[in-house]
């Protein structure tokens, strides 16, 4: 088989975990695979360079001509475009380093192995500095290494762009790169080594009963990536689900299978619900006497939108006398700029706005593509939390998802309420 192996931070956060990351490679190739590994930076290291970056910035801040600039923040695009291009260069290290120690332990232990950076891999990217997007990666490199019965030990998150300058793919982007090269190679699997032993039916350190997941689907793994589940980078499951690469995420602490990543479900039927995910990070305005008019919605979100705000859920109630409220969340540490953007906005025959603002919320979403072909999710998910005593302030559905935002005191009751009520902590039923 050929095989592409990634090792996220944890797993190389230590020289001893590095070495044992070593020895399960050349474990593997000594069973017969071919193998391609790709490493995040060693835990820590993205972080303690962007700070270095940081108190560079603060020092010269003092009466220089960089006064008055924020601090850059890991992979977000703050700064200007020359010190963008910089920070790539700077972060793309962390990268470097874990390939080649990776490399070297790997000859320690009697394998033969040899690191390659972005541009020897033929990662090529847009011109995006700190969160690129990968057009074209050319593989000739890896396969004549891989030929040669060598492991590619790559350095993931980085690319080059067309001129030539070293570009990263944003926060998690490893498990991009990974998912992408295994694409572009024709790999058997993709297996996405991390601290945890698989995707959980949800966060377990709120419901000390969720399960590891057997298989999941792409359209599942990805509802949940994009709610807030850490396990794997949204844009990674989005190149799985698009390519067809087999997915396999499991601890590197030990050998046990952990949750495959599948285009559909090989048992007979597709679970009714498969997880659950709870986003704090949410918060709710409410623009109330909004006049009930063509382009009023599109005046307010096309405001929001050239703010840089992502708004998530939307109602809008039915009118009253030619008015009517809308309300939709937004992310809470955007909340802020959301009111003070809408109390600028000038909305013809507004007369009595009023602009009501709610941090103290959280979304709970259901997740399943068993939805398709089973009714009544959504009135057993109200039942379930009336029963509790938790108000629903809005709800928002789609094939496969259904979210409701409560206050946020509610949250995790809620969250716990409807892992059990949906059976989600019993292990499903072998088929006959």
């Amino acid at each position: 088989m050929l095989i592409v192996q990634k090792f996220g931070g944890t797993s190389v956060g230590t020289l001893e975990r590095i070495r044992a990351c070593a020895a399960r490679c050349v474990a593997s190739q000594r069973e017969g695979h071919q193998l391609v590994v790709v490493v995040s930076a060693m835990a820590g290291e993205t972080n303690r360079l962007i700070s270095l970056a940081n108190g560079l910035r603060r020092l010269g801040a003092q009466g220089s001509e960089s006064a008055g600039k924020g601090p850059y923040v890991a992979a977000s695009g703050v700064g200007d475009r020359v010190h963008e291009r910089e920070l790539d260069q700077l972060v793309s290290t962390g990268e470097n380093v874990s390939a080649a120690l990776l490399a070297m332990a790997i000859h320690d232990l009697g394998g033969d192995a040899i690191s390659l950076v972005g541009h020897q891999i033929g990662m090529i990217t847009d011109a995006t500095y700190t969160n690129a997007r990968i057009q074209e990666l050319r593989g000739e490199r890896i396969w004549s290494e891989v030929e040669a019965g060598k492991i590619v030990v790559c350095a993931g998150f980085q690319g080059l762009d067309a001129a030539g300058n070293i570009t990263t793919l944003g926060r998690g982007g490893s498990d991009t790169s990974a998912v992408a090269l295994a694409a572009a190679i024709g790999a058997d699997v993709c297996e996405i080594y991390t601290d945890v032993d698989g995707v959980y039916t949800t966060d377990p350190r709120i419901e000390p009963k969720a399960r590891k997941i057997a298989e999941i689907t792409c359209e599942e793994m990805l509802e949940l990536a994009s709610l807030g589940a850490k396990i794997l980078q949204i844009r990674s499951v989005a190149f799985a689900m698009r390519y067809g690469v087999a997915v396999h995420v499991r601890s590197s602490l030990n050998d046990r299978e952990g949750t495959w990543i599948v285009s559909e479900y090989r048992s007979m039927e597709a679970p009714e619900v498969v997880g659950l995910a709870l986003d704090r990070n949410e918060a709710k305005v409410t623009l109330t006497n909004v006049p009930d008019t063509p382009g009023i919605a599109a005046l307010v979100f096309n405001r929001l939108a050239g703010a840089g705000v992502v708004v998530d859920m939307i109602i809008q109630n039915a009118s009253r006398d030619g008015r009517t409220d809308l309300t939709f969340t937004v992310p809470e540490n955007d909340l802020d700029r959301s009111v003070d953007e809408l109390k600028s906005l000038d909305i013809p025959g507004s007369g009595q706005l009023e602009i009501v603002k709610d941090p103290d919320i959280c979304k709970i979403s259901i997740v399943g593509v068993g939805m398709r072909s089973h009714s009544g999710v959504a009135a057993k998910a109200f039942q379930i939390m009336a029963t509790e005593g938790i108000n629903i302030h809005m709800v928002s559905t789609s094939e496969i998802k259904v979210s409701v935002v409560v206050q946020e005191r509610y949250g995790e009751l809620a969250l716990r309420a409807l892992h059990a009520g949906f059976g989600l902590d019993k292990a499903p039923e072998l088929e006959a």
